[in-house]
């Protein structure tokens, strides 16, 4: 795990690195994710659920949690998302477009929806729902203006945007969210992603079309 260390009760990003599989169309690969955790001393809201609930409860530390949110609904995003609902008495936040992920790895469980241009607020910082389909149609990214930051989930990477070549993820598509969602934020925005490692705005936008046209 590492830790952007501030002073006392400030608000900070936390991450947590976990690994599983992710399994889609009959495939599986084993990937590390990003878990991030945002708010201060009391409270925090965790920013997707993958793999293994004990490194996230263990990050989290006793704090409050006011939502486990999913960026979207690929396995390896929500594993363990009824696990810390329980565990951490909070509410699990996903986009309705991605029902039938949630419901391949978690049935009836049962989560609170997202929406578009929601406000959560925990811990001393606002997250502003940003709905960008693409990799999955119920994909969203989660912008907090006062850090300067955006959490992508696997909208977008260092490098260029998230995979494409499976079922319910369209190529246009995420060229369109990325475009009309996350490069109009400020250059300075900070990228954290899904996987891998940070990236900024500024240093992701001069490559839109190169992108689109690799992706023909």
């Amino acid at each position: 795990m590492s830790t952007t260390t501030h002073q006392q009760n400030a608000v900070r990003i936390e991450r947590v690195v976990t690994s599983g599989d992710f399994r889609l169309d009959g495939g599986c690969w084993h990937v590390d994710n990003n878990v991030w955790i945002v708010g201060n001393d009391d409270e925090v809201v965790v920013i997707d659920a993958a793999h293994t609930a004990e490194p996230i409860i263990e990050a989290v530390g006793g704090r409050d949690v006011a939502a486990v949110i999913c960026t979207h609904g690929h396995n390896d995003h929500i594993t363990v998302a009824p696990q810390l609902a329980h565990e951490l008495h909070a509410p699990v936040l996903l986009h309705p477009a991605d029902d039938m992920l949630w419901s391949a790895s978690h049935g009836e469980e049962r989560y609170v929806t997202l929406h578009d241009d929601q406000d959560i607020t925990a811990g001393g910082v606002t997250l502003t729902v940003l709905h960008t389909p693409g990799h999955s149609p119920g994909s969203v990214c989660l912008y907090a203006e006062q850090l300067d930051a955006v959490f992508s989930g696997d909208t977008l990477f260092s490098g260029g945007p998230g995979a494409t070549g499976r079922s319910y993820s369209d190529f246009p598509t995420i060229i369109e969210s990325i475009r009309t969602r996350l490069l109009t934020l400020p250059a300075a925005t900070v990228v954290h992603t899904g996987h891998g490692e940070d990236t900024q705005i500024g240093e992701e936008a001069p490559y839109l079309e190169e992108w689109i046209t690799r992706g023909q």
